[in-house]
């Protein structure tokens, strides 16, 4: 059983230090790839889902939040505001009153309907620190989010191709869900006093499901305040559940930011919001693929695709050759040196790299590498390039197979 704080440490991909505080987790060089790797993979499935991407500042004024419902509803998660003259400043908890106000800025037509809009941004919880741990409670956040503009008639479409998107995501990743959740209101004053909103959001994220035939568990008391939600739960290698990915269907923040789109009939109409996140937050999507690979991470997520290995250092120009070939064709690839000890020991020290190639006497001579894959085979003596070529094919296609029959 993995555990992703020990491994992130260990495998030098993330840490912690008191000066920084609680909760808000550096990365470092290695794990820094793995988030880059992580977000493009997102950001590359979203252009290609139709998505357009934008930035918004992780701070915003305190009368923002007031009118998202976030401080009446949810200030106790928040930072407190801070005093920038006569005015009060709030580090985000969320994004979606920033979206709002970015499709406010524009007169929108039917035409330009679904507009969806994605950023891959900042926000901050006021977690408790009894509570925090490693990367899945933090107080700094990285969340992949989207939100979708649409007429009331394409808004069940969109959610479920929402879903879809995240089920490709999950296979792409090796990510496996646990089940699917409806979550609705519970007891308690928490959640915006509208039934009828709650009423049309539920009835049509239950015809997104049906329709998806996803099998799923209604639970109360998990809802966000402004409606109801599909969630995407994993579980850890423990068995703890969590939420990774979301769906959700708001009929409260167009009405409260008072967005509108010009009908073909020329009035003014409220869009839909649909909220979307394909893999939650950066840091536990991190920590959950960390924990579900043992840190062996997928070669298109590996730190390091290719340590290549110079049987003595009469080989190490021609291994260094070699790296400089792999990196010119946009692979992560490292010398691992005669000075780095027996070719043993670096064989072992790199066990978790997808592929190595070792570099011997005859390999060297005619221009070819000895290939061990992670996973004990030994495809035996190839061209350099031919094997550049494979870990760039596998990389490109995101496969989980390291070495497919050629």
């Amino acid at each position: 059983m993995y555990d992703h704080r020990r491994l992130g440490r260990e495998l030098d991909l993330f840490d912690t230090d008191p000066l920084m505080g609680a909760g808000l987790p550096y990365w470092l060089p290695d794990g820094a790839v793995v988030r880059h790797a992580l977000e493009e993979y997102v950001r590359e499935a979203e252009r290609a889902a139709g998505y357009r991407h934008v930035y918004s500042p992780v701070l915003g004024k305190r009368e923002l939040y007031e009118i998202s419902g976030h401080w009446s509803h949810y200030s106790e998660d928040m930072f407190p505001p801070m005093e920038l003259g006569a005015e009060e400043v709030v580090l985000r908890p969320s994004l979606c009153p920033h979206h709002a106000l970015i499709y406010r800025s524009r007169s929108h037509s039917y035409r330009e309907l679904p507009l969806r809009m994605a950023e891959l941004g900042g926000m901050y919880r006021a977690e408790l620190s009894g509570v925090l741990g490693g990367l899945t409670r933090v107080r700094s956040i990285q969340l992949n989010d989207a939100h979708i503009f649409c007429t009331l008639e394409q808004a069940v479409e969109e959610a479920r191709a929402a879903l879809e998107l995240i089920g490709r995501a999950y296979a792409d990743l090796g990510i496996r869900a646990a089940r699917h959740r409806l979550s609705l209101p519970g007891e308690g004053g928490k959640y915006v006093a509208d039934p009828q909103l709650w009423h049309r959001a539920t009835a049509l994220l239950r015809e997104v499901l049906d329709g998806s035939g996803v099998p799923y568990d209604a639970e109360e008391g998990e809802a966000a305040f402004y409606g109801p939600k599909i969630d995407v739960q994993i579980t850890d290698p423990a068995g703890r559940e969590s939420t990774l990915s979301t769906v959700q269907i708001d009929f409260h923040q167009p009405g409260r930011f008072d967005l509108h789109y010009i009908g073909a009939d020329g009035a003014k109409h409220r869009p839909i919001m649909v909220h979307r996140s394909v893999i939650g937050s950066v840091e536990r999507a991190v920590a959950h693929l960390i924990e579900e690979h043992g840190g062996a991470f997928p070669a298109w997520l590996a730190p390091v695709q290719l340590a290549v290995l110079p049987v003595g250092q009469a080989q190490e120009e021609r291994a260094q050759d070699v790296v400089r070939q792999a990196v010119a064709r946009g692979l992560r690839a490292e010398l691992h040196g005669p000075g780095d000890g027996t070719l043993g020991a670096r064989i072992r020290a790199a066990r978790l790299v997808p592929y190595q190639a070792v570099v011997g006497e005859r390999e060297a001579d005619g221009g070819l590498v000895a290939v061990r894959l992670r996973d004990g085979r030994r495809p035996g003596a190839v061209p350099a390039g031919e094997l550049l070529d494979r870990i760039a094919a596998r990389a490109g296609d995101r496969g989980a197979e390291l070495w497919a029959a050629a």
